[in-house]
C-alpha cells in the first residue's frame, strides 16, 4: 500500500476545506477563527485508505514541527493544532498550509520538467549514437 505524500495530503485538504475557509464569517458559530480550519482526520484517512493515526502523526509530529515558526514578536505560528479555544479540534493554519502546498507543487513541477528534459536529452543522445554508427 502506497503511503500518500505530503503534496497529496495537503492538496486533498485544500480541495476539501477551501470553501469552509473562504466562507467564514466572524460570529457565525461555524468555528472559532478564520485561519484555523478544523479537518476530519478520519475522512482524509478513508480517502487514502490508511489508518487515521498515520494522517494524524504526519500532521502533528512531522508537518507541524517542520512548518511552524516563531514570529518576530516571539509568538509561535503553528501549522497544525489539536484544539482552538477548546472547541475546534485538529485544525490546520489554512493560509500557511496553502503557502506550503504552493511550494510543494512548484517543487514537483520543477522535478517533472527536469526529468522530462533529461529523458528527451537521453533519447536524442541515443539516436545520435545510432545515426553515427549506422551512417
Amino acid at each position: 500500500m502506497k503511503v500518500p505524500s505530503d503534496l497529496e495530503i495537503l492538496k486533498y485538504v485544500y480541495k476539501e476545506y477551501y470553501r469552509s475557509y473562504s466562507s467564514f464569517m466572524k460570529g457565525d458559530g461555524s468555528r472559532e477563527t478564520k485561519i484555523f480550519v478544523p479537518i476530519e482526520i478520519n475522512k482524509i484517512a478513508k480517502k487514502f485508505r490508511i489508518d487515521e493515526d498515520i494522517i494524524f502523526g504526519r500532521l502533528y509530529y512531522y508537518l507541524d514541527p517542520k512548518y511552524s515558526y516563531k514570529d518576530s514578536d516571539g509568538s509561535i505560528k503553528s501549522f497544525f493544532v489539536l484544539s482552538v479555544n477548546g472547541k475546534d479540534r485538529h485544525c490546520v493554519n489554512f493560509p500557511l498550509m496553502s503557502s506550503i502546498l504552493a511550494g510543494l507543487q512548484e517543487e514537483n513541477n520543477k522535478f517533472w520538467i527536469s526529468t522530462t528534459l533529461a529523458i528527451y536529452a537521453t533519447v536524442i543522445a541515443v539516436l545520435s549514437i545510432v545515426v553515427s554508427l549506422v551512417f
